[in-house]
Parts: C-alpha cells; sequence; structure tokens
C-alpha cells in the first residue's frame, strides 16, 4: 500500500479554528495557535478562528454557521472533550453531525497511548461530517492538537495521500442532498 505523494497536485483546504474554553484569550490560546501554525505550514488556508465558552448551544451554533459558508470545508476545535460537566463540546459536535467518523476517535486513541498511554482514556476526540463540511474536536491541549494533526489530519487532507484521503471524496459529502 502506497502512502506517497507524488502523483497529484496538492490542493488547499479551507479550515475554521475554534477553541472551546471559558478562561482563554486570544493571546494565550496555545492549542489553537498550534492548530493554525500546522495547517498554515501545511499550505492550507485558515478560513475563520473564534474562541467560545463552555457552551454547547453556542458551539453547535458556531459549526452550523460555519457549516452553511462555502468559504469553510473544514472544522477543527480544541477544547471541551474531557470528561468534566463543563465539557461539552463533543455533544456540540454530536448535535450538528449528519454521519459521525467513528474511526477517528479509534485512530486518535492509539496515537494518543503511544504519547501519554493510558490516559488517553480520559479523551473523547470525534470527528463527524455535516452540510459538506467536515468537523472535529479535539482536546484542548497542545500536544494533543499536534499529534492529531501531525499524525492524521495532515495526511487526511493532503489530496496527494495515498490509497484515499478526505480531499478527493469532498465533492460526494453532500451528494444525498442532490438526489431527485
Amino acid at each position: 500500500m502506497s502512502h506517497g505523494t507524488e502523483t497529484k497536485d496538492f490542493i488547499p483546504v479551507r479550515i475554521a479554528v475554534l477553541t472551546v474554553s471559558d478562561t482563554r484569550t486570544l493571546a494565550e490560546d496555545r492549542s489553537g495557535q498550534t492548530l493554525v501554525d500546522r495547517i498554515e505550514a501545511a499550505g492550507h488556508v485558515i478560513a475563520a478562528r473564534a474562541i467560545l465558552p463552555d457552551e454547547r448551544d453556542q458551539i453547535a451554533a458556531q459549526l452550523r454557521d460555519w457549516c452553511a459558508d462555502p468559504g469553510v470545508d473544514v472544522v477543527i476545535s480544541t477544547g471541551g472533550t474531557g470528561l468534566t460537566g463543563r465539557d461539552v463540546t463533543v455533544e456540540a459536535h454530536r448535535d450538528v453531525y449528519e454521519k459521525e467518523i467513528e474511526a477517528f476517535a479509534t485512530v486518535f486513541t492509539i496515537v494518543s497511548m503511544q504519547k501519554i498511554g493510558t490516559s488517553a482514556v480520559q479523551s473523547r476526540a470525534t470527528g463527524g461530517v455535516a452540510n459538506g463540511t467536515y468537523l472535529f474536536a479535539l482536546p484542548g491541549s497542545p500536544g494533543a492538537c499536534k499529534d492529531a494533526w501531525d499524525e492524521i489530519l495532515v495526511h487526511q487532507f493532503d489530496y496527494r495521500h495515498r490509497p484515499c484521503n478526505f480531499v478527493e471524496i469532498f465533492p460526494r459529502l453532500d451528494e444525498h442532498r442532490r438526489r431527485k
């Protein structure tokens, strides 16, 4: 199985970054900045960036707004994926998903196990699709953002990645809406 990137041209993806935190400001947002830096270094475009408190309705509304925006292909959130009462990002994402990408959580757990051992069970990272837009919820640590991007998402958002990638199926994500 080839994982090469030699036969196709790179296609930049437009990615919105959402930090979920009751306390962080843009200046203190190390996790969001970690994602922004990596996304831009990979050749993609930051379509939008926001910080919201751990409020399910606000998070879901922002996700829906970005999913409705033709200038946003992907939304990556960081924070609010843990087990405490204020951690509601996963629930907000699932309120929006049309389809969940179950394997993302599994692969993220495998990657995390290599870095933090059994503490990986405390993460509820998730991924899904809504309105032709990919959505991913990552834990709120810079390390988790780095691991998710470097080990999973950078490859899946590279059109040249083989044997398959998320970019090549963009045109078909909302095909059910076009059926007669």
